[in-house]
């Protein structure tokens, strides 16, 4: 169960990654943030009160706040990398930043087994495969240090769920959401620029949104249920369903050894899901 929820999670991110990166073409990539984290922060503030979650202890509110500031550097900086670049190349390199909750878990001793560790191993692998041609140097140097930069922000917020988490999954998420939204007001009072943004958007700023909000959710339980290092992999695949949607829907053209990518991260999911994991 833990590995399908985080595999969702995965999915559902890359989702997100692909509209929030879309409407940052047209739009400012701080107006798509602070819109799409306030629909999902109404999301979650309605998620917590039919669930009664709102008196859980108060254990996660640090957690959340970090995970809340983190998170919002990193998106903003993800999607202006995505307006700037290659959708394929700039999200599995943002994906790295699945080496620190790996490192968390390691350092909390939740260590897989040898079979596990191979599977992280290949999937981490074909997630850096996936990002050829920025070993290659084909592409613009921005867009690589601001996913690069947006993947330590990501990181250090994937961390920080997962243990919030273990308090409350639902009011880790409305904090974190409540605090993205509050830095965005502020950052909104500074800049004042929204960019021409219309009453048409409101769809794909919910929608992007709302796939970010069930991803950390699914994430958030799955860290409960299965070994973070494990858990992180599969939710960092992501970048496999944002290439695919970009390269369905705009069109985009990769490079041969990002299809080597997709296909042996994928290799590594079947590996760690054939060792066992709950």
């Amino acid at each position: 169960m833990g590995v399908l929820l985080a595999l969702l999670s995965g999915m559902m991110w890359g989702t997100a990654d692909f509209l929030g990166g879309t409407l940052s073409r047209r739009l400012p990539a701080i107006a798509v943030v602070i819109g799409s984290q306030a629909c999902a922060a109404v999301l979650m503030v309605v998620i917590a009160t039919v669930t009664g979650s709102w008196d859980s202890a108060h254990d996660y509110i640090p957690w959340g706040i970090a995970a809340g500031a983190s998170g919002l550097a990193g998106l903003g900086l993800f999607y202006t990398a995505l307006a700037q670049g290659t959708m394929g190349i700039v999200s599995p390199i943002a994906a790295m930043g699945v080496l620190v909750p790996i490192g968390l878990g390691l350092f909390l001793g939740q260590v897989p087994n040898g079979g596990q560790i191979l599977g992280i191993i290949v999937a981490i692998i074909g997630i850096v495969l996936a990002s050829g041609p920025e070993l290659s140097g084909a592409s613009s140097a921005r867009p690589v240090v601001l996913s690069a930069l947006a993947a330590i922000g990501f990181g250090v917020s994937l961390a920080c769920i997962a243990q919030g988490s273990q308090t409350s999954v639902v009011m880790t998420m409305t904090t974190m959401r409540l605090t993205s939204v509050t830095i965005g007001i502020g950052l909104f009072l500074v800049v004042r620029n929204f960019g021409g943004m219309r009453p048409r958007d409101v769809p794909m700023l919910t929608l992007t949104g709302g796939f970010d909000v069930f991803a950390n959710v699914g994430y958030g339980f799955a860290s409960q249920i299965a070994l973070l290092p494990v858990v992180a992999v599969l939710g960092s695949l992501y970048p496999v369903a944002t290439i695919m949607l970009a390269w369905r829907v705009h069109h985009e053209r990769l490079m041969p050894v990002q299809y080597v990518g997709v296909t042996v991260a994928l290799l590594g999911v079947v590996m760690i899901s054939a060792f066992g994991v709950i």
